[in-house]
């Protein structure tokens, strides 16, 4: 299968192993039949890409902010002091225990979170030199670096036997995500620059 190959649904194209995933994997647990799920998928994506087709291109502000009223983003401004704001169907991980919110800056980190996450943990050993201090401690910080490029190639390991440790920029591009490292791109062909 190509990486790039794709599944038109109406008026969207859908990544042929996302498609493939969710059909196989997903839907048959939750008793949703595919036809309904990706024709729901399509009608979400068109009410809320257009952003992306406008971006940096508001001109008329004050249709734009009417459309946030609308969609309920904004609402109007109260004087009252004394107001307070209410959740509902909010799980009980979220709302009421504190202890499970521990497990979310690591798992759903960014890479700096991450790093900040582990340096100051007992994830990364403090022998060798390697203790936790409120000064930076330059062994310490490359074992964080190291665990967590390792924990990047096992969860999300990049293509063509290419290693996390080698990557020094991470980038979106046109909704793509683009590795630096210390190899070069060129096309779809990857070489090593020695």
């Amino acid at each position: 299968m190509m990486a790039n190959e794709r599944v038109r649904i109406g008026n969207v194209q859908v990544a042929k192993i996302l498609f493939d995933f969710v059909n196989e994997e997903v839907l048959p647990d939750m008793n949703i039949d595919s036809d309904t799920f990706w024709s729901g998928a399509e009608l979400i994506i068109a009410e809320l890409s257009p952003h992306r087709m406008h971006q940096g291109k508001c001109t008329d502000i004050t249709a734009y902010k009417t459309f946030l009223y609308d969609i309920g983003y904004l609402i109007p401004q109260t004087n009252d002091e004394n107001f307070q704001i209410n959740t509902i169907n909010v799980d009980n991980e979220i709302s009421v225990q504190v202890a499970p919110q521990l497990a979310v800056p690591l798992v759903n980190a960014r890479r700096c979170s991450l790093y900040d996450a582990l340096y100051s943990t007992d994830a990364i050993s403090d022998c060798d030199s390697c203790e936790r201090t409120n000064e930076n401690n330059q062994k310490r910080g490359e074992k964080v670096i190291s665990f967590t490029r390792k924990f990047l190639d096992q969860s999300i390991p990049l293509t063509s036997n290419f290693s996390h440790t080698d990557a020094i920029q991470y980038s979106i591009v046109n909704g793509e995500v683009k590795v630096r490292n210390l190899f070069r791109q060129i096309g779809n062909q990857i070489i090593s620059c020695k």
